[in-house]
């Protein structure tokens, strides 16, 4: 089964929100929707900015974590280098 770890924001350069999950369309809706309480609804993030498919939920499981541990400089290198524009990639996902 195929799952993402994702990145989402509130705005351009806002906070940044890591995440995993195996169905992200489903899970990126839950957070625009404001569905579930917590570090994401709390300071609006609800825009998708970066993601990426893996194969085993242990990989997906240590990139989120490795994510998570990173500088802040360096995630938006990490999403400016997939999606410069800082488009809601959301709406490409159908």
């Amino acid at each position: 089964m195929a799952g993402y770890v994702y990145i989402i924001t509130n705005q351009k350069n806002g906070t940044l929100y890591v995440g995993v999950t195996s169905d992200i369309a489903r899970r990126v809706w839950e957070h625009r929707e404001g569905i579930n309480d917590g570090f994401a609804a709390k300071y609006g993030c609800r825009m998708l900015v970066w993601y990426e498919e893996h194969d085993r939920i242990e990989t997906e499981i240590q990139r989120e974590k490795s994510l998570k541990r990173w500088y802040r400089k360096w995630k938006i290198e990490l999403i400016e280098a997939m999606n410069p524009d800082w488009r809601d990639l959301y709406l490409e996902l159908w």
